[in-house]
Formats: C-alpha cells, sequence, structure tokens
C-alpha cells in the first residue's frame, strides 16, 4: 500500500497504521512460507509475546536424537535392514523356498540364521535407541525458571518456547540459545563455561546489551518488548550477527552477548536470558550431524566380489537349468508313466525354468549370511583389544585408547600417508615462558637449548612478590634485576602482558589465583608477567585491575581490538589512572614490523635477529608494541568505531578497517619466545612409521621456521637429505615455477648419483635374483611416457630407472606456505603439487586453515587412492579428522572436540605405531585369512551340489541332509573361523616393531584381492570335486562288511558331509598361525559337535518324537561303522590337503615372505637359546655407532623471521604454538643411514603405481621410503654364509637395524665349515614357519599384560 502525497496530516494517523498492518501480514506470511520450505532468512523474536512468536512456527526447546518409538520400531528397523544388499538377497531366497514346485529345501534353512542375524542387529538397534531416549528423557524434563505474565514459574525445558524470558543461576546449564539480558553481576557481566561445545574448560565472559543490563527485577522485565531481528540457526559456534529493536531504538547484537545452550553459567549468582534459537534449532544441536559413514576397502572389495558370486551363482543356475531341459527331454519323457512330472508341469522348458530356481536356492550358500554377522563379530573383537591394550594407556591423563567405531579396524593396516597437526599432537601443548628480547636486550639465554646450565643453575628467587606463581621458573638474573632497577621499558613490557589478554582471572582465597587462559601460551605469558611483579588480579567489561610491584592499578578498558586468523595479532586500548591513552599490541613479527613507526629501524634489526635465535631453537615467538594515542585520536577513531558495530552489513570488514587504522606507527617493545617441547617418543615413532613406508605431513598453522625446526627435533628432516625445498610464491605462476624447479633438481640429482651408483644396483639386483625373488625388472617405471608436455620439454628423452625414483624419494622435503598452498591447492594446480611433494620424504605445510587441511587430506585421497590417516587434537583439527579415510584424535590441552569427531583416541602420538605396526597390521592379516578362508569353505560345501546335478537327472536333489545344510555356517564351521579372525597373527608384537617392513602388504592390498579371492574360489572348487568324486568313485562299487552294497543315497550324503567338515577342520588348522586355547577348543569342538548332533538326528529318539522330520533311523552308525568310509574320507582328505602342503613348502623355500624370515630367525633363536648356546654378536657389535650422535642440522638458507600463529577461532585467544628443537637421538634412527636396492614389496609396489590411471609423471609416482636394513625382505638379507648365531640374544631393535642377517634364513654350516647353501630345517623349523604351530601351551597374554615383554619370550603376545 501506498500513501498518497496529498493525503492531509490529520489522516497520517489512520492510514499508516494500515499500512504497518498490512506490511507486517505479508512479513508473517512470507516467513511462515519460508519455514516451511526449510528456507529461513532471519529470525524475529519479541519478548514476552508467544502469540506473535508462534506465527513463525518455531522449533520447540523439545530435542529428540532417538529413531524410534514403540510403534514405529519394528517396521523402522526392518526397513533399515533390508535396505542392506544382502539381507534382500537372503529375504528374496525365503520368499522362493515358500513357493512348493520350487523349493528343493525347507524354508528354515534361510529364515533360521536370517531371522537370528534381523535380531541380533535389532537388538543392538533397540539399545542404542534406548539410551538415546534416556538421555533424551533427562535433558528434556529438566527444570527452568521462565517469566510467564511477570511471574517465574518453572517449567521443563521441553516447554520452553522462543520468545521466553528465562532465569538462569550459578552452575545451571543453559537451556536454549539466549540473548543475554541482564546479571547480577556489574555491567551485565556474566561467565560461562564451554565444555560441552568446544571441550574447553576455562571460563569465558558474556556481557549483556548496556541497554538492557538494568532490567534486573522480574517485573522490569515482564515489560520488555524488544524485538530481535537475526540471522537464522547456523552451526557458526563463534559467530552471531543481530539487532535489538526496543524504543524506536536499534542495539547490534555480537556472539559476545549470547548464551549457548549446553554452556554452563560459573561464578555469577543469576543472570536473565531472551529465548532466540529452541532446540534442533540451536547451535549445539546444529553441530550434532551425524559424521559421515566410513567404509573400509575391504569392504568395497567384498561387496563387488559377492555380486560376482551372485552372477556365477546365476551362471550355475542357467547350466543347471538347460541341463534339466535336456535330461527331461530324452529321458525323463521315458519315465512318465511311474515318474510323472507335477501337475502344474507340462513341458520340459517349463520343468527347466522350476528347477533354475531350485538351484538358485541350494547354491545360495556360496554367500551366506553369517558371513556379515562374522565380520562385526571380529571387528568388534578387535577394538576390544585396542582398548584393552595397556601399553596404549597413559597413566599420567589417565586416559586409555579407545576405538570410537568397529568399521575400520583393517584399514588400519593400510595407511600409506599420516596427515598431523603439530601443536598438541606432536608436541606436549604445555608453554612456558623461555626467552625473551625488550629493548635490543636478550633475556633468558643462561640455559641452553641442551637443558645444561653453564653461567647459573639456581632458579629466580620470587619470594618479593607473595602472589608469585611458585610453578614458574626463570634462571637470567639480570631481567629480574631490570625489574627492580625500575627500568621503564622492561615495566612497559611486562605491563603490556598484564593488559593485552582475554585471560579470565578466579581468586579462590586471598593470593591464591587461578587463570583461565583460552590458550596455554596466553596463560604462560600472564603467568610470566605476574612472577615479574605485574599482577593480572581482575577484570570487568570497563577495566583492568593490575598489582604492579605491589601497587593495585586500575586501567579504564577502552577497547579490545579482537583477532582473527588474517589480523594474526590483538590489541587493547586503556586509559590509565593518570589519564594518559594507549594502545597495546602483540602480533606476528610479520604483521607489526609493517606497522611500526619509521624510528624502530634499528631496534627492529636486532630483535629481528633475537627472533631468528628463538626460531632457530624451535621456540613460538611474539612481538610487542604500543602506541600513545591523544584524546581527540581516540574520540574520533571510537566514533569510527561505533560506527562500524552498529553497521547492519558488512559489519566484520568495517571493523577490520577501523582496526587497521589505529593500528598504525606504533613502537616496538621487544619479543616473548615460549618453549612448546615435544612429546614422549615423537621421533622414534616418526622414524619407524617412515620404515614402513608411511609417509607422514605435518599440516600446522604455525610460521614456517618455527615448523621447520620442530622437523628436524622429530626427525622428519634430517642431514641425510639432499635439500629441503621450501615453497613460498605468492602467485599461481611463481608456486607452479617453484615447484618445477624443485622437481628438475630432484630429478638432476637423482640421475647423477644413479650414474655413480650403477655397480652397486647391479650387485642389489644379482641379490635379488639370487633368492629367487626376481629382479626388479618389473619395477621399471613408464616415467617418461607419463609426463606432461611442460614436463618433457625440461628432461632428456632417457627412461629414468626404478632407482633413480627410489632415490629421490629418499633424499628430499618440501615445506610450504599457506598461501603458496592455496595456489596449490587449484584445480590446474593440484596435480603438479600432488606430483612434487609424494616424491619427497617429508611435507610439512605451514601457515594453513583448517579448510586447507582437509582440502590436502582430500586431494591424496582422490588421486592417490591411499589409504590416509589424519591426527590431530584442536577444534581446526577436526575437518581434517573427518574428512579423512582414519581420524585419529589426541586428548589433549585443547578440549575434545577432536576426539568426538575422530574414530580412535589415545592421550600420545607415539600410541600410533602400536595402533598402526601391531593392531593395525594384526587386524588386515586376520581379516584377509578369515575372508579367504571363509569363501574357501563355502565353495567347498556348495559347489559339490552342482556335480551332483549331472548325475540326479538335474532335479535340484540336495547331497546333503537339510539339517546340516542348516548348521554348517551357523555351528559346524562358525567358530573356528572366528578364533582365527580374532586372535591370529604371523609374529609376535615386537617382532611386529622391530620390523616394519611387515606391514607393506597390507598397502598393497597383498593379502586379499581379486587374484587372492580366485585362487581361494578354485581351491573351493578343487575340493569341491575331490569331495564328490572320490566318495561317488568308491562307493558306487563297495559293500559293506555285511555284504550289502553302500551306493545309498544317505551313505553317501553322510561320508561326503564328515569327509567336508574334516577336510576344512585340517585346513584352518594349517591356516592358524598362533594357537591359544581357545582355538583347540573351537576346531576341535566344532568337529565333536558335529558327530555328535549327526548320530542325534539319526536316532531312534528323535524319530520317534518327529518321525516325518527324521526319516533316515540310523543311517549315521551304519554308514561310519564301514572301514570302508573311514578309509574314503582319508583319503578324500589327503588329496585336498597334500596339494596345499606342497604349495607352501615350494613357496617358503622358493619365494618366502619376510613374515616366514622373521618367524624362521625366531625358531632358531629359540633353538640355541634351549641347547644352551650364546652366539656372540657378530656385526652387531658397532650397531651403537651409527646411531649414537644427534644427527646434525643441515645448514638452512633463508630468513629466520618468526611469526605469531593464531588460532582460527575468532575472538579468542588461543595460539598455535611450536615446540624446542629437541635433538634427540636414538639407535633406531641409524636405519636411515643406509640404503639398499629394492626388495620384491619394492617391485610390487612400482608395478602398481604403473598401473594406476592418475599417475602422471615420475614425479608423480608415490614415493618409496627410505630403505634400511631394518626393513629389507629376505632377498636382500646379506650374504649366505652368514651364521645363525649371530641373530642371537640381540637387543631388541638393534639385530634388524644393524645387521640384515637378523632376518636372513641363514644356511646352517655343514660339519666340514662350508656352507650348505641351503636351509637346514627340522620338522619344527618347517611347521613353525609354515603355519606359525606352537602347541597348546601357547598363551594369551595380552598386550593389556604390564610392563614390555623381554626379548627371549616369543610366545608373549598383544591381545
Amino acid at each position: 500500500m501506498t500513501v498518497p502525497k496529498d493525503i492531509p496530516e490529520k489522516w497520517l494517523p489512520l492510514v499508516l497504521p494500515l499500512k504497518r498492518k498490512k506490511d507486517k501480514e505479508e512479513r508473517l506470511k512470507a516467513a511462515k512460507e519460508k519455514r516451511k520450505a526449510g528456507t529461513e532468512e532471519e529470525r524475529r523474536v519479541r519478548a514476552n509475546d508467544r502469540e506473535y512468536n508462534e506465527k513463525f512456527q518455531y522449533a520447540n526447546n523439545c530435542i529428540m536424537t532417538s529413531k524410534y518409538n514403540i510403534i514405529t520400531f519394528l517396521p523402522v528397523n526392518l526397513f533399515e535392514q533390508f535396505q542392506e544388499v544382502a539381507n534382500t538377497y537372503f529375504l528374496f531366497l525365503l520368499i522362493l523356498q515358500l513357493i512348493p514346485q520350487i523349493s528343493s529345501l525347507s524354508w528354515f534353512t534361510t529364515i533360521v540364521p536370517l531371522v537370528l542375524v534381523l535380531s541380533i542387529t535389532a537388538v543392538k538397534d533397540a539399545t542404542d535407541d534406548y539410551f538415546r531416549h534416556k538421555s533424551d528423557n533427562q535433558v528434556n524434563n529438566r527444570q527452568s525458571q521462565v517469566l510467564i505474565s511477570g511471574i517465574l514459574q518453572k517449567e521443563k525445558w521441553m516447554n520452553v518456547r522462543v520468545g521466553d524470558i528465562i532465569k538462569l543461576e550459578n552452575n545451571q546449564f543453559v537451556a536454549a540459545d539466549l540473548l543475554l539480558l541482564s546479571s547480577s553481576e556489574p555491567h551485565g557481566l556474566c561467565y560461562i563455561e564451554t565444555a560441552e561445545l568446544d571441550g574447553e574448560t576455562n571460563m569465558k565472559v558474556r556481557q549483556s546489551p548496556s541497554v538492557t543490563s538494568e532490567l534486573g527485577d522480574p517485573h522490569n522485565l515482564a515489560q520488555f518488548d524488544g524485538e530481535v531481528i537475526c540471522e537464522p540457526p547456523n552451526n557458526k559456534l563463534d559467530r552471531f550477527c543481530g539487532t535489538l529493536y526496543w524504543r524506536e531504538n536499534k542495539y547490534s547484537l555480537s556472539n559476545q552477548n549470547m548464551l549457548l545452550r549446553g554452556c554452563v553459567l560459573r561464578n555469577t549468582e543469576s543472570c536473565y536470558g531472551l529465548v532466540i534459537f529452541a532446540g534442533p534449532d540451536t547451535k549445539l544441536m546444529q553441530n550434532s550431524g551425524r559424521t559421515k559413514f566410513k567404509r573400509t576397502s575391504i569392504d568395497r572389495l567384498m561387496n563387488t566380489l559377492v555380486l560376482w558370486i551372485f552372477g556365477f551363482l546365476v551362471c550355475m543356475g542357467v547350466i543347471l537349468a538347460i541341463g534339466n531341459a535336456v535330461w527331461e527331454k530324452e529321458v525323463g519323457s521315458l519315465f512318465q508313466s511311474y515318474l510323472p512330472w507335477d501337475p502344474s508341469v507340462d513341458n520340459f522348458l517349463f520343468s527347466a525354468f522350476l528347477a533354475f530356481w531350485s538351484y538358485v536356492i541350494i547354491l545360495n550358500t556360496v554367500v551366506p549370511i553369517s558371513l556379515y554377522v562374522s565380520v562385526e563379530v571380529i571387528r568388534l573383537g578387535h577394538s576390544y583389544f585396542i582398548n584393552w591394550d595397556r601399553r596404549m594407556f597413559c597413566q599420567r591423563c589417565n586416559t586409555p585408547a579407545e576405538a570410537r567405531t568397529t568399521t575400520l579396524n583393517e584399514e588400519l593396516g593400510q595407511v600409506e600417508y599420516i596427515f598431523s597437526d603439530k601443536t598438541g599432537t606432536l608436541t606436549q601443548n604445555i608453554m612456558t615462558f623461555n626467552k625473551c628480547s625488550i629493548n635490543g636486550h636478550a633475556y633468558g639465554e643462561v640455559i641452553d637449548t641442551l637443558g645444561t646450565q653453564p653461567k647459573r643453575a639456581q632458579r629466580l628467587d620470587f619470594s618479593f612478590n607473595s602472589l608469585a606463581d611458585k610453578d614458574f621458573c626463570f634462571y637470567d638474573q639480570s631481567l629480574l634485576d631490570a625489574i627492580k632497577l625500575g627500568e621503564p621499558l622492561v615495566h612497559e613490557f611486562f605491563r603490556l602482558l598484564s593488559l593485552c589478554h582475554t585471560v579470565m582471572s578466579e581468586e579462590k582465597s586471598e593470593g591464591e589465583l587461578v587463570y583461565k587462559a583460552q590458550s596455554p601460551d596466553e596463560g604462560a605469558l600472564v603467568t610470566a608477567a605476574r612472577n615479574f611483579g605485574f599482577v593480572f588480579r581482575s577484570r570487568t567489561p570497563n577495566t583492568i585491575t593490575v598489582q604492579e610491584l605491589g601497587r593495585p592499578v586500575t586501567y579504564s578498558l577502552l577497547a579490545i581490538l579482537d583477532f582473527n586468523n588474517i589480523r594474526k595479532r590483538m590489541s587493547v586500548v586503556v586509559r590509565s589512572p593518570e589519564g594518559k591513552i594507549r594502545l597495546y599490541c602483540k602480533g606476528a613479527d610479520t604483521l607489526l614490523f609493517e606497522r611500526l613507526h619509521p624510528c624502530n629501524q634499528d631496534l627492529m634489526n636486532v630483535t629481528s635477529d633475537h627472533l631468528n635465535e628463538y626460531a632457530a631453537d624451535g621456540l613460538r615467538t611474539l612481538v610487542l608494541a604500543y602506541r600513545d594515542l591523544s584524546e581527540q585520536q581516540w574520540e574520533d577513531w571510537a566514533a569510527q568505531l561505533h560506527s562500524a558495530e552498529r553497521a547492519p552489513d558488512y559489519r566484520e570488514d568495517r571493523l577490520a578497517a577501523a582496526y587497521e587504522e589505529i593500528e598504525q606507527d606504533m613502537m616496538l617493545l621487544g619479543a616473548t619466545a615460549i618453549e612448546d617441547k615435544l612429546q614422549e617418543g615423537v621421533p622414534e615413532t616418526i622414524a619407524l612409521l617412515s620404515l614402513a613406508n608411511i609417509k607422514i605431513w605435518v599440516l600446522t598453522g604455525d610460521k614456517q621456521e618455527t615448523a621447520v625446526n620442530i622437523g628436524y627435533s622429530c626427525k622428519m628432516l634430517t642431514d641425510d637429505m639432499t635439500e629441503v625445498f621450501i615453497i613460498n610464491g605468492h602467485t599461481v605462476q611463481s608456486v607452479r615455477e617453484e615447484l618445477r624447479r624443485a622437481r628438475e633438481r630432484m630429478i638432476e640429482s637423482a640421475r647423477s648419483r644413479d650414474g655413480a651408483k650403477g655397480e652397486d644396483t647391479e650387485w642389489a639386483e644379482g641379490c635379488s635374483l639370487g633368492n629367487g625373488f626376481g629382479g626388479p625388472e618389473g619395477a621399471q617405471g613408464d616415467w617418461h611416457q607419463q609426463s606432461g608436455d611442460k614436463r618433457q620439454k625440461s628432461m632428456p628423452a632417457a627412461h629414468p630407472s626404478s632407482n633413480l625414483l627410489d632415490s629421490i624419494s629418499g633424499e628430499y622435503a618440501l615445506v610450504i606456505s599457506g598461501h603458496s598452498l592455496a595456489h596449490a591447492l587449484e584445480a590446474d594446480m593440484e596435480r603438479e603439487f600432488l606430483d612434487t611433494a609424494c616424491v619427497c620424504k617429508a611435507v610439512i605445510c605451514c601457515r594453513v586453515t583448517p579448510l586447507q587441511k582437509a582440502l590436502v587430506v582430500e586431494l591424496v585421497k582422490k588421486h592417490k587412492k591411499a589409504v590416509t590417516l589424519a591426527v590431530g587434537d584442536g577444534a581446526n583439527d577436526v575437518s581434517m579428522i573427518k574428512t579423512a579415510h582414519i581420524g585419529v584424535g589426541i586428548s589433549g590441552q585443547e578440549g575434545i572436540q577432536a576426539v568426538l569427531a575422530s574414530d580412535y583416541s589415545f592421550s600420545q602420538f607415539r600410541f600410533l605405531q602400536r595402533l598402526l605396526l601391531v593392531h593395525g597390521r594384526w587386524s588386515y592379516l586376520r581379516m584377509c585369512r578369515f575372508l579367504c578362508y571363509f569363501f574357501y569353505k563355502n565353495f567347498a560345501f556348495t559347489m559339490v551340489h552342482f556335480w551332483f546335478g549331472f548325475f540326479c537327472g538335474f532335479s535340484a536333489q540336495t547331497v546333503y541332509d537339510q539339517y546340516f545344510i542348516t548348521l554348517y555356517n551357523i555351528v559346524y564351521t562358525s567358530l573356528p573361523v572366528l578364533a582365527m579372525g580374532i586372535f591370529d597373527q604371523d609374529v609376535p608384537e615386537q617382532r611386529s616393531l622391530e620390523y616394519p617392513k611387515l606391514y607393506e602388504p597390507g598397502q598393497l592390498n597383498l593379502l586379499f584381492n581379486k587374484r587372492e579371492f580366485f585362487i581361494c574360489i578354485a581351491q573351493g572348487i578343487y575340493t569341491s570335486v575331490v569331495l564328490f568324486c572320490v566318495p561317488y568313485g568308491v562307493l558306487s562299487q563297495a559293500t559293506g562288511s555285511d555284504g550289502i552294497p553302500l551306493a545309498d543315497y544317505q551313505t553317501f550324503a553322510v561320508t561326503v558331509a564328515t569327509s567336508l567338515v574334516i577336510v576344512v577342520s585340517v585346513q584352518i588348522a594349517l591356516d592358524t598361525g598362533y594357537w591359544t586355547a581357545i582355538n583347540h577348543f573351537f576346531i576341535w569342538g566344532s568337529l565333536g559337535s558335529y558327530f555328535t548332533i549327526l548320530f542325534a538326528m539319526h536316532s531312534n529318539i528323535l524319530f520317534s518324537i518327529f518321525p516325518n522330520q527324521f526319516h533316515f533311523v540310523g543311517s549315521a552308525q551304519n554308514t561310519l561303522q564301514q572301514p570302508v568310509v573311514w578309509l574314503t574320507i582319508a583319503l578324500a582328505t589327503v588329496i585336498c590337503i597334500v596339494p596345499v602342503l606342497a604349495f607352501r613348502f615350494l613357496k617358503l623355500d622358493l619365494k618366502p615372505q619376510l613374515s616366514d624370515t622373521v618367524r624362521y630367525t625366531q625358531l632358531v633363536r629359540q633353538k640355541k637359546r634351549k641347547s644352551g648356546g650364546r652366539g656372540g654378536r657378530g656385526a652387531l657389535g658397532g650397531v651403537a655407532g651409527l646411531g649414537s650422535g644427534a644427527l646434525g642440522r643441515l645448514g638452512r638458507a633463508g630468513s629466520r623471521r618468526s611469526g605469531y600463529a593464531f588460532a582460527h577461532q575468532e575472538g579468542f585467544g588461543e595460539l598455535i604454538t611450536s615446540g624446542k628443537n629437541m635433538r634427540l637421538s636414538s639407535l633406531a634412527l641409524a636405519t636411515f643411514a643406509s640404503r639398499h636396492s629394492a626388495s620384491w614389496i619394492d617391485t610390487l609396489r612400482k608395478k602398481k603405481q604403473q598401473l594406476t590411471p592418475t599417475q602422471s609423471g615420475a614425479e608423480g609416482s608415490p614415493a618409496t621410503p627410505c630403505p634400511a636394513p631394518l626393513s629389507t625382505s629376505s632377498s636382500l638379507l646379506g650374504p649366505q654364509d652368514a651364521l645363525v648365531e649371530d641373530t642371537t640374544h640381540t637387543p631388541l631393535g638393534l639385530a634388524p637395524s644393524a645387521s640384515s642377517s637378523a632376518v636372513t634364513p641363514t644356511p646352517m654350516r655343514s660339519p666340514g665349515g662350508e656352507s650348505s647353501g641351503s636351509w637346514a630345517v627340522s620338522l619344527g623349523a618347517v611347521q613353525e614357519a609354515l603355519f606359525g604351530w606352537r602347541g597348546v601351551g601357547a598363551r594369551i597374554s595380552g598386550a593389556s599384560s604390564p610392563g614390555p615383554p623381554p626379548i627371549v619370550e616369543e610366545t608373549s603376545l598383544a591381545e
């Protein structure tokens, strides 16, 4: 409606309300429609007006995380379960079995396992949902005080509505997302704890708008009718934008005015808030979205194989149906007089059609439903082993390892790339004030980086300060003297530290201060100021109280210039009691140096040198500066700031511009250096994982120099590296050129080195061929052909050898900054960056944002087709953790958000080596062996029906009794394979850690792939042929002891079934690598249960009770009394098993795997110990010398400019930190000093790389790890005449790393002293090397047993 210009003024009071009313109705209608469509653009909330707010149909405050109720549980749960292809498949089979014309099996053969599986899943889902209901009810029934009609009334949370005013009291949870209106504290201030939102237990401050802060009385609040217009519901915890309209004025609202659901009110008597978002619209619930479901590569392969098997099943059905048609036409028609077709069958084609479906039913056991149940049980067992591992339990934190998912265990054994955060993950994230530079003078140099104290060893005495922190340590007396002498710049330095921060102070008793800091480093800075006499005591929204050298001083807080990841600095503007206005600023040196007054140039040069020294020591640095402001400058800028804060749009940009204007022409005070030490065991863990061919990329928000020095500290970067490439380009073209130049230098250097080492290469290839492993001819990469046109122009046409690529992979590192990474991740650059990075041994990405972390992980996932693992401890790592195939959360100093988003969690980075090299490798090995055996036993079982079809007129007659078919996968063969899948192992846990090369078969997916699947299927089909043909051939001509022929159906069925159970039991005994009492009980117990049930089902008792079900009374007893039957069973067993034994003997002799040689060496050690021999250490004597010295640092040119890395959470002082350059030496690192050629696994890896279509050149090939004797396979294991004694009694970790003979299948010396050139293998050695047989006495010890196992205890296990 428009108002004509000529309407008299006296009519306006009548017309304008009509216009407003209509506009309001249209606005309500539009908001309602958008709400229904789920596209709410803005939210309008009016206080104390439920009728108005209900027109928008906002969500109520009742939350519901449960999925079912009593009525919907059964239909909804069944619907969800039948969305699984396997369940639908078996339901389809059940329906077929209910059709009499085609049912060749009783319906219970399918319905019993199907109902069992559905029931187990339903019980699990019901249990989970019950706890969800319980949690929902507990939350929804909490009590709140709601202001209704001017009276506070108790209401359940579920009854709270948008627009209500709620009263909160101390230690109460916030019921909904509230706009803070008033508080019992002065200035409308209140304190909250946000542990449930972001895991941080420190207090944060919130403040009500000044216009409502005085409405503390319920009567006044009942009259409050302000309207809030704000952003729609979203999941951004650190951001809120809105406007309050009240009394013809409008007031801007920000996140500082909001109390979010899930927070707890602390240290505040009471406060009042207006409900803005309720229930599912709250930010807590908006952030509770489900994590993307992750599936393993084995899951995906298994789904493909199941489809193939189904296709194979259809083909078999078609063949047998054709056979049925031919037989019925040619032969069956002759029997019509006494064996007529069923009434519904009128011709041979329809008979064949029915036979097809009958055979689909009979042959469906090639994919039994028990497969999926067994897989879940095995994974559950593996998860419990991780949870129970005492060696992954941190006593200091009282935190065990936790498998938060059960679906990814085997993928832990296939990881190729680890993406790690630095702060809190590699480092401890416990900060200490270490050094500082004030006005060009460096303090804190009395302790060098090695921890010795050449000048003074005594801690400073802070007894003059009654408020000092007793745990604070500093050793430089000159700094304390400067404080006491009253040097003004030193005082100003610590005054800045005591004022410029967001720390909250809590004084529990007189003089006992507790600081609640947003990050550990900010707490360290304020604590340092506290000990040197500038004690931060308390704060209000407008003041900060500091005790300066015993004198309390209260500063007026005029403004806080908050920081974010773009500004990388924060400032405060304060007015001193004398009226002087000063801006204090701290931040990254690269940004603050640009904003200093020109007169600071000399001081800046000196301070820059100090910063370089601090960064070289791996310390985290920060620059401090100040600026004096006149009253006029302050008033002008305050008006600009006020205007920016009230701006309806682009508020953040306007604020940033205002901040930028005031933070100019500052005076430099100095710099601080904070130490964050590496976590225990980080260098050793990284070295071990590198030897397992796992590439570790560090993605950190910290500055480049600090990250590089941490890289040297944790041995990611070493002096052995030819060069560390640093990519710092600011444009796409410059980044492209730097990456290309890096590749060219790597290729040139590697080619020249390759030519110099030609003879060594020939020798290595000769060694490889000598043990029958085959040379590296298959490893030649089609390197030049895959190269892009641009690279071909810059490279000679010659094909680089595979050894050239090997040398590239072990010699280089790449460091790239955040702005360069932004260009490198662009669509046309990402492959070039990936190709360069993946041939480097180490990659460090600095100054990266959380989004960039996730993008890097996604890039490797997409192009490398490798399993990725991300590990971090902070909220900024969550996106990376969720993106990777496997996410690992470190429960550290930065809250629990990373843990909540992770798949596995523990408290120390060093536990990663056990998670991957022990639990992950074993889980992969067990799952692969389980699947191979499972498919084998089911094909051996099912294919007998196929062969029998050719001898029964293709009539869909089953070979076995229907009860045997039902119980085969449920009782007779289920438990032994479960025991193998849960407990099996090839080598003990300590050997898995000693020989990290054992991990590589999982990365190459060697143990279960399409080839291994077809081998298992072929073995199963061969077994089925033997199990059918041998009994058929023998029994067709045999007679019993009483002269009665044995060629009857039931005798044949019992013989084949018994042979099958015995053969598959012997086969799993051969496949079991580690025997426990449980394995013995399950295998022999299953055999015993078979015979018990067999005799029971053919007994007179069951026949008398169920005469229509058990027809063949006494058949089992009569059959198994015949000696010829047992001879037939024995013959079939021998024919099935002997080829397997022969193949394993040949494989062990001609092409042993590393695990075979490790087990053989282990057995030799045991035998030598038992015989009392004490062999010398031989070549092991010189091991210590290899790793005794600390690795020196490669000379590195370039700026040591320090920078301050702020967290990416705007509004808080959470800072990204670095660690001290700890030059830890480890004997395990000695293996970096030596190289070898290609092992059999390396050859397979290169073949895999050549076949990967995504590769785009030599620089795109995945980097092969730095090979070392520690991880060599037996093809390269030293001279053939090495003594076995050299392998005995060697310290843990030294034998494999120092002498390759430690794992050599060494020939025994003949009495004449000459080597026989072949193994002198006893029966026990063969048994151990082939099957890992340890006998009944082997015990299940456990990773849960306390203390490390002695090296001599070969039978101890991690589980």
